[in-house]
């Protein structure tokens, strides 16, 4: 297996295939011919079956009846007229404008018609008229025979009557292509309901992305490529007697590059590779889920060797039996039964591996997470100082940047960020470059785009009072001060009172150290900083601000944390009632003695850290002062003005002088960092006081 080189970040190179230029010839759908038939239906009925002109009985009876022109009369339904001319009248010229002829070319009629209304009254009003006409001319006869039908319209009987059964089948079968997929064509859908969305990529669709796009993630990278070695190359691992792993949980943080991950062992494997998301599962008809997972299995066995790809699987592998609705969770536990059967019942000598992913592995069912279903859990953590330079790398290099621009330097401004919070960075950067009219991305954009990204869009159009700008000034003055003189706190990097984001009109960026170990007394002096904001309102003020609502939620969960997670208080003793997996549900692990008791520990926790920020904060008052003066009139400073103005760090330790300190010129200093901690929990971010 080839050795994984972190310098090796170039993207792939593989060519691409030219496409045909053909013209695309549209698919025929069975469907054309019914929409050809009903449209000839409708025409058929809605078309004009006759050229009859409208009149009325008065035009009838003086231009027609009294001149002999009418041949008959019909009675259409004792609702219509239809009057019929003489051949030999219709040469008239009164006549000359009516069509004689059809579209076939036999004679038409009637030439006439018009509603009357009653037919009594009609009957009645024939025979005066032809009563008047014999008075008026003695000796002759007006003979107009009437008829009287009726007729009835079968075509809009049918209609009607299948009408409805019509709309409902066409809802069904919509329902059901929407349920079945966007695959296939027609009503073929409708009977695919129970099929595989799972894509598949193989060599006809080739995933492009390889191990060398992958870049921060060089421990998961040899746990995956020695799966895809065992694809490639079995003989070497089953001659010694080993077994090829039946699945591998890839597990992180969100953004961390999971699937990113995935999609370089699709391309990297040459095999085929099938991905779906562990939604896909789900479905509201009973059964349907478990049929496509058998679905799901029975294609990869007819692929094999081969990878299944299932992105957030938590969707499908919850634990069972937790939350249990009655009738309301069986279709998803029939579904998670199923994977479970699948991914114990085939042979291992097949070559089908499961890749899932999810950044919730603490509500997969224990059955999932057993060996011989996923053997291996893969932890993609955020990256660290090396792990972001090289990701800063693989995303610059389609950025047109500046010589100023160094990926060292932006690793150490992004500490705690995932691999997509660092490509937001640089798409960012590159927007703000592009809105000033730049030709290249500068180090400054990249600066403006890390302060986005942490403390939100600069509001510039806020307006703010001066009393208000002192308030935010002293408060964010407080933070700096206190955690520039406590031990074991991180580093300040830059305080603002620029406002940004919805509510946050200032904020106090620290860089956190490669630290995931907290004693007592650094968890006391954390809480201390976060409480020198709304302290220093008390000193200088005499009164206190809505500022520090995010500064108190902060201290209250670390207060908590300490007495009921982390056993740091002695009246309630080494104890952890930390439920992460909501064993206990709504119940409390304990007795409402033993709450009260926490409840007033962690007041005096707070009410103690109080008392010591307030002992400091008065001890160094005048550096409070000269520092909120400074940052009224710059509004930003960095490392370099703290320096200046609060001197050196009296507890700076190796670690800290290890990181880039940034002054407001740009510039910066490196030392290199030789600090190596174990890791037990993760707890590196950035953190960002903002008085709300």
């Amino acid at each position: 297996m080839a050795d994984i080189k972190s310098n090796d970040l170039g993207p792939n190179n593989t060519d691409k295939k030219p496409k045909s230029k053909l013209p695309q010839v549209p698919k025929f759908n069975f469907y054309w011919i019914y929409g050809i038939i009903a449209v000839v239906f409708l025409v058929i009925q809605f078309m004009p079956h006759d050229v009859a002109v409208k009149t009325t009985w008065f035009a009838v009876k003086n231009d027609m009846l009294e001149t002999q022109d009418v041949e008959k009369i019909i009675v259409i339904n004792k609702e219509r007229a239809e009057i019929y001319i003489k051949k030999e009248s219709l040469k008239n010229d009164k006549f000359k404008d009516l069509k004689t002829r059809g579209l076939l070319g036999d004679e038409v009629g009637p030439h006439y018609y018009f509603e009357i209304g009653d037919v009594n009254q009609f009957s009645t009003d024939l025979n005066n008229e032809k009563t008047e006409y014999e008075k008026k001319n003695v000796g002759q006869v007006l003979n107009v025979p009437v008829e009287y039908v009726t007729q009835k319209n079968y075509f809009g009987d049918i209609v009607g009557w299948l009408l409805p059964f019509v709309l409902l089948i066409g809802v069904w079968m919509f329902i059901m292509r929407r349920m079945g997929g966007s695959g296939g064509g027609g009503g073929a859908q409708i009977f695919n309901i129970g099929k595989s969305k799972a894509q598949l990529f193989d060599k006809e669709a080739q995933v492009k992305t390889t191990f060398k796009d992958v870049a921060g993630l060089d421990e998961a990278k040899v746990e995956v490529m020695e799966i895809v070695d065992f694809l490639k190359n079995p003989k070497k691992y089953t001659t010694l007697g080993g077994k090829i792993p039946k699945g591998a949980l890839l597990v992180g943080p969100p953004g961390t590059g999971k699937t990113l991950l995935a999609k370089a062992v699709a391309g990297e494997a040459g095999v085929p590779f099938f991905s779906l998301s562990g939604s896909d599962f789900v479905e509201m008809f009973v059964g349907v889920g478990a049929s496509r997972v058998r679905d799901l299995f029975r294609q990869a066995k007819e692929k094999a060797p081969c990878i299944i790809f299932i992105d957030e699987i938590d969707a499908v592998g919850r634990a069972r039996g937790r939350n249990m609705v009655q009738g309301g969770n069986d279709e998803r536990e029939n579904t998670l039964n199923q994977l479970l059967t699948e991914m114990d019942g085939f042979a291992t000598d097949l070559g089908v591996i499961i890749l899932a992913a999810t950044n919730r592995p603490d509500v997969l069912d224990p059955a999932l997470l057993r060996p011989g279903r996923f053997d291996r859990q893969i932890s993609i953590d955020k990256p660290d100082l090396l792990g972001r330079e090289e990701i800063f790398r693989v995303h610059l290099k389609p950025i047109k940047i500046g010589e100023d621009v160094d990926p060292k330097r932006l690793s150490t401004q992004t500490a705690g960020f995932a691999g997509a919070e660092i490509a937001n960075v640089c798409n960012e950067a590159a927007l703000i470059a592009a809105r000033k009219n730049k030709d290249k991305v500068e180090m400054q954009d990249f600066q403006d785009a890390i302060d986005r990204v942490i403390g939100g869009l600069e509001k510039k159009n806020k307006i703010i009072s001066a009393d208000e700008k002192q308030i935010i000034a002293y408060h964010e003055s407080g933070h700096a001060i206190v955690g520039w003189f406590l031990e074991g706190l991180d580093p300040l990097v830059k305080v603002s009172i620029v406002p940004r984001g919805v509510a946050a009109l200032g904020y106090a960026q620290y860089l956190p150290k490669d630290q995931y170990l907290y004693t007592t007394d650094q968890m006391r002096n954390m809480m201390c900083m976060t409480l020198g904001g709304r302290v220093a309102e008390d000193i200088i003020f005499g009164r206190i601000s809505t500022g520090a609502q995010n500064d108190l939620e902060r201290i209250t969960k670390m207060a908590y944390a300490m007495v009921t997670i982390y056993g740091m208080n002695p009246k309630v003793g080494n104890v952890s009632f930390y439920d992460p997996n909501n064993e206990y549900g709504f119940t409390k692990p304990y007795s409402d003695r033993t709450a009260e008791m926490i409840d007033i520990e962690v007041r005096n926790i707070i009410d103690e850290c109080y008392v010591l920020t307030k002992k400091l904060l008065i001890e160094k008052r005048e550096k409070l002062e000269e520092l909120s003066q400074i940052l009224l009139k710059r509004e930003i400073l960095f490392q370099h003005d703290l320096e200046e103005i609060l001197g050196k760090r009296p507890f700076e330790t190796k670690s800290e002088e290890a990181h880039f300190a940034l002054n407001s010129n740009g510039t910066s200093h490196e030392i290199v960092d030789v600090k190596t901690e174990v890791t037990l929990e993760e707890n590196s971010e950035i953190t960002v006081d903002k008085p709300e």
